[in-house]
C-alpha cells in the first residue's frame, strides 16, 4: 500500500480503467497482425480483423475515458461530461459491432466506473444494464450465439460491471467523506485558534481587573493615609512618610499603566483564526489578503466573521465552480471589512440560500450588512462588513462593490455560464 498511498480512490480507479483499455488493444492488435504474417493464419483466430471504423471506436472510448475521469469529485459536473459519457458508451458498444466480439462489453465494465460520479444511482444503474443489453445483437449475429445464451452472455457482463460500479460507489464515498473530514478539521483548527484567543483575552481582562480592583484600591488607600501621616507628623518622621507616599503614588501609577497594557493587548487575533480555513481546499486556489494586525476585542463578532468566511469558501467549492477564491479582511472606519470574490461561473438571477440568508442574520444581530454581485462569467462577489460595536456603520463609508476587478486572474475561458444559480 506505501506505493499507492499518495494517490486516491478516484486517481487508482482512473488509471486502473486506463490500463484495461490498453489491455483490451493486445487481441485486437494481434487479430490486425496475424493474418498479415501468413496464408490460412486468418482462418485460426477467433477474432476477426477490425476495420478502421472500429479503430475510431476503440480511441474515441481512451480519449473519452481520459478526459472524463480527470479531476473525478473535484471538478464540477458539466453538460459536456454527460455528452462525453454517452460518446464513451456508444465506443464500447462500437468496438464490439465493429469487431464482432465482445470486447465492447469488457469496455462497458470500464465505463460503469464512472457511472457513480457523474450520474444519480437509479439512473446510472439502468444505464450500465441497458449499455450491456445493446451488445446482445452482436453475441448473436456475430458470434452466433442463440438469443437466450446471448442475454445471459450479457447479464454476465452487466453483473461484472455491477461490480465495478459499486466499487466506484465506494470510492466515490470515501472521497466525500475525506472532504467532508478536510472541511470539519479546518474549522476545527479555526475553531479552536479562536477559542485560543478568546480564552487568552479573557485571562488578560481577568488580571487586569483583578489588579485594577484588588491593588489598585489598596494603593489608593495607602496613598491617602499616607498623605494624612504625612501632615500629622515633623522632623526626619514627616520626611520618611513623605518617601513612602510618593513610593506608593508612583507604584499606583504603574499598577495602572500595566492594567492598561493588559487591556490594550487582549484583542483577538482575527487573522490567526481565519488562515486554517484556506488550507488544503481541493480544486480552490484561496488567496488570503489578511491586514496585520487585524484584531477584535469582541469574542462574539470574531466567531460571526469566523463563520461568514466559512460559508463563503464553501459556497465557492460547492455552488461557484470557481479556481480561485480572493478573500481580503481590513480595518475601515468603525468596523471590518471582508471582500471576497471568485472567479466562477456566476449568475444572472441569484436566489439566496439557507447559507447567504444565514450569515445575513448573523450579521444583522450585530448590526453589520452583506452585499452580493454576481453576473454571468463574472463569478459571485461578496462583501460584509461588521462594526466593532453596537454603535459603528461600517457599510456607510463603503462604496458599492463593483464585479469586475482588472488586477486579478479572470474566469478560465471555456467554462459554462448558467442562467441562475442557487447559492447556499
Amino acid at each position: 500500500m506505501g506505493m499507492f498511498a499518495r494517490f486516491g480512490h478516484d486517481r487508482l480507479l482512473r488509471y486502473a480503467g486506463l490500463f484495461t483499455w490498453a489491455v483490451v488493444s493486445l487481441p485486437l492488435v494481434y487479430s490486425w497482425l496475424v493474418p498479415l504474417i501468413g496464408e490460412g493464419a486468418e482462418e485460426q483466430l477467433a477474432l476477426r480483423p477490425m476495420p478502421w471504423q472500429g479503430w475510431v471506436s476503440y480511441f474515441a472510448f481512451g480519449v473519452s475515458y481520459a478526459w472524463l475521469t480527470r479531476g473525478l469529485g473535484v471538478r464540477r459536473r458539466t453538460v459536456g461530461d454527460f455528452a462525453l459519457l454517452l460518446v464513451l458508451t456508444l465506443a464500447a458498444v462500437g468496438v464490439s459491432y465493429w469487431n464482432e466480439s465482445g470486447l465492447g462489453s469488457v469496455l462497458l465494465m470500464v465505463a460503469a466506473c464512472v457511472l457513480p460520479w457523474l450520474l444519480p444511482l437509479p439512473l446510472g444503474v439502468a444505464w450500465l444494464v441497458l449499455s450491456q443489453l445493446a451488445v446482445v445483437p452482436v453475441f448473436v449475429h456475430g458470434l452466433n450465439f442463440p438469443l437466450l445464451e446471448a442475454l445471459m452472455q450479457s447479464v454476465l457482463y452487466a453483473g461484472f460491471s455491477g461490480f465495478v460500479f459499486v466499487t466506484s460507489l465506494v470510492a466515490r464515498q470515501q472521497a466525500q467523506a475525506r472532504e467532508e473530514q478536510r472541511r470539519l478539521n479546518s474549522e476545527l483548527r479555526a475553531t479552536r485558534a479562536l477559542l485560543a484567543e478568546s480564552a487568552r483575552v479573557n485571562e488578560r481582562t481577568r488580571i487586569s481587573r483583578e489588579l485594577h480592583d484588588l491593588l489598585g484600591h489598596h494603593l489608593t488607600a495607602l496613598s491617602l493615609n499616607l498623605e494624612v501621616a504625612g501632615h500629622l507628623s515633623d522632623g526626619r518622621v514627616k520626611e520618611h512618610v513623605q518617601q513612602a507616599h510618593t513610593l506608593a503614588r508612583l507604584l499606583l501609577t504603574d499598577v495602572r499603566e500595566a492594567v492598561s497594557q493588559l487591556r490594550e493587548g487582549g484583542a483577538i487575533d482575527l487573522g490567526a483564526a481565519l488562515r486554517p480555513l484556506a488550507e488544503n481546499v481541493p480544486s480552490l486556489a484561496i488567496h488570503m489578503d489578511i491586514e496585520e494586525p487585524l484584531t477584535l476585542d469582541d469574542p462574539e463578532r470574531a466567531h460571526v466573521l469566523l463563520r461568514c468566511t466559512q460559508e463563503i469558501i464553501t459556497n465557492a467549492v460547492r455552488h461557484a465552480g470557481a479556481r480561485n477564491l480572493w478573500i481580503d479582511a481590513r480595518r475601515i472606519d468603525g468596523g471590518i471589512l471582508i471582500d471576497a470574490r471568485d472567479d466562477g461561473t456566476g449568475a444572472e438571477s441569484l436566489v439566496p440560500g439557507n447559507g447567504l440568508r444565514g450569515m445575513r442574520e448573523r450579521l444583522a444581530q450585530h448590526g453589520g450588512e452583506l452585499q452580493v454581485d454576481s453576473g454571468n462569467g463574472s463569478g459571485f462577489r461578496l462583501r460584509l462588513a461588521l462594526p466593532v460595536t453596537t454603535l459603528g456603520a461600517p457599510l456607510g463609508n463603503i462604496a458599492p462593490a463593483e464585479v469586475s476587478n482588472p488586477t486579478q486572474t479572470p474566469p478560465a475561458p471555456g467554462e459554462t455560464t448558467p442562467e441562475g444559480a442557487t447559492a447556499s
